[in-house]
């Protein structure tokens, strides 16, 4: 293991130095299609930066996918969800290509990973081939697009990454090309008193700004009064010409009487520090109305590397009697933008609106851990778990509890912990913590239990209860009846599902033997591909057993036929 990391570390950095930094004319595309996107890069996504662009691939999986370059296999991940079916390849010249949401591999890959899959028992699985073993050539056929994973559609995401860092580059910085001529899309305008005593507009909370397009394709805001330290934010997308997907911008630029204030952009980010896009949204606003506002300033919690430029953090100290003129200049990646004009006057003037605090019996403060009791559960917030301190909202209750509200997000994971004295030990065993989601249907959380305790982690805040699960999961077959020929079959699928806590394992074997059965959660479906030759019987002996999380188990067994 050590031969092979020097290896890879000795062909990474030995490139480092005379690589371009993006190179125009090495890589290929790695599809034979337009390239149309549905996603870019950096583009604002739950909790995290998009880290590639989304290649459309006309609604359909098995397309094949190429090597963009020459290159070897450092890594091979089979997953439910995330990626799904990812490959990744370093190149020479010091980057590496990801291909994610894969139907399947290349058949000499595709062997490999079912080795693996086979040696393990496992659909899930991750491997490092050593350097060299698997190697490619630019053009090489080295997968077929699907949808697997946490795709919520057919594509294919890629990506371009340091092979020395990992951290991730905007693919379309290579020389890909994407027809746009469609300059970004301004959708709202918000102005931010930052300072104790500033105000924006009479108002000393958060205030939408009216703006209007004016006849060079600008647009202009109506002039704001304020006064103390102030900031801006927008709500905005991009798109491009042959899609109707609201993307993300690439750049935002923002100059005060022509003075650069801010400038951050999407052309590398680290995904150890990408949770903190919660600091460049307004998360409360998020919170409240699913909408994703991009503060033109930047937080004192916010450790982001994606500036540029910053003065004063992009706030700006507004004095009584003064003027400013405040733009901001959105882009696509393609030079396409759009020019936003504040007029700001100073002005101290009586106020309409403001603050009302949320009094609350419990405070937290950020920099240090916090723990409350709840009666029927106990929670834990260790330190910097938040990015500021809040008042926060915990209601108590029997076997329920209530941690805040969908307004504040956290960057750790805080821990919640249940007494299950009063129940049996056989009750004990059915029970599991779950969050309520937004139906009151329970949720399940991995559930750690040790003695009359249970304990879930989580970065989201909700109600949290205790759930029994006594239904045993559900197996059907889908596409076969028991005692049945399938000699001209190539695959078996069964559907299994489970109503509450979810389905944990699954394991199949034909005629004794362990056979790989291929889960798609998004369909509730698992396969068999004959093409394994595992059944080498004219009677064939199927054994499938799934588990929930909690212990509940449902056996399936069938006989079939086949020449």
């Amino acid at each position: 293991m050590r031969i092979r990391l020097f290896s890879v570390l000795f062909f990474c950095i030995s490139f480092l130095f005379c690589q371009e930094k993006y190179p125009k004319d090495t890589f290929r595309s790695p599809v034979d299609i337009p390239l149309i996107l549905s996603g870019t890069f950096g583009e604002l996504r739950s909790n995290h930066f998009h880290g590639g662009i989304d290649i459309k691939t006309q609604k359909r999986q098995g397309l094949p996918i190429y090597a963009i370059q020459d290159g070897t296999i450092p890594r091979i991940k089979v997953s439910l969800w995330g990626y799904g079916k990812a490959l990744y390849v370093a190149h020479p010249n010091g980057f590496t290509s990801v291909y994610a949401h894969l139907k399947k591999f290349s058949p000499e890959i595709e062997a490999y990973i079912k080795k693996e899959q086979y040696r393990k028992k496992s659909y899930e699985v991750e491997v490092f081939p050593d350097y060299g073993e698997l190697e490619v050539k630019k053009g090489d056929v080295i997968a077929y697009s699907g949808n697997t994973g946490g795709s919520s559609g057919p594509h294919l995401h890629f990506e371009i990454r340091s092979s020395v860092t990992e951290k991730p580059t905007n693919p379309l910085l290579y020389g890909y090309e994407v027809r746009d001529a469609t300059n970004p899309t301004l959708v709202g305008l918000f102005g931010y008193p930052l300072s104790e005593d500033a105000q924006v507009n009479e108002s000393t909370k958060k205030v939408q700004l009216n703006f209007a397009q004016q006849k060079d394709g600008s647009f202009l805001a109506d002039k704001v009064t304020a006064s103390g330290t102030i900031g801006f934010g927008f709500n905005g997308f991009d798109r491009q010409d042959l899609a109707a997907n609201k993307n993300g911008v690439y750049s935002v630029k923002q100059t005060v009487n022509g003075k650069l204030y801010s400038e951050y952009n999407f052309e590398t980010f680290s995904y150890g520090e990408t949770r903190y896009i919660n600091t460049l949204i307004d998360y409360e606003h998020f919170g409240k109305f699913r909408q994703r506002i991009q503060k033109c300033f930047k937080d004192e919690s916010n450790k982001l590397s994606i500036y540029k430029s910053l003065y004063l953090d992009g706030k700006i100290p507004v004095v009584e009697g003064l003027s400013y003129s405040v733009e901001l200049l959105i882009s696509d990646i393609k030079g396409n933008d759009i020019k936003v004009i504040i007029p700001v006057e100073g002005k101290k003037e009586p106020l309409k609106i403001t603050n009302e605090e949320k009094g609350t019996a419990n405070f937290i403060k950020a920099s240090k851990p916090n723990s409350f009791d709840l009666g029927a559960a106990k929670v834990y917030f260790p330190e910097s778990t938040f990015y500021k301190d809040f008042n926060i909202d915990l209601k108590k209750g029997q076997d329920t509890v209530t941690i805040h509200d969908e307004t504040v997000a956290a960057h750790r994971n805080f821990t919640i912990t249940f007494d299950v004295s009063k129940y049996s030990k056989q009750e004990q065993k059915q029970l599991f913590i779950a969050r309520l989601d937004k139906k009151k249907e329970p949720r399940h959380y991995k559930t750690y239990k040790r003695n009359n305790t249970f304990s879930a982690r989580s970065r989201t805040f909700g109600t949290f209860t205790l759930a029994k699960d006594t239904i045993a999961p559900t197996v059907k077959p889908r596409n076969f009846k028991e005692k049945q020929w399938l000699s001209n079959y190539h695959y078996l699928s069964l559907s299994i599902s489970d109503d509450l806590s979810g389905i944990k394992t699954y394991n199949a074997t034909l005629n004794g033997e362990w056979i790989l059965m291929e889960y798609e959660p998004k369909t509730k479906t698992i396969t068999y591909n004959f093409d394994d030759k595992i059944a080498g019987k004219t009677q064939c002996d199927l054994k499938v057993v799934v588990t929930d999380n909690v212990g509940n188990s449902t056996t399936f067994e069938h006989t079939f036929f086949r020449k």
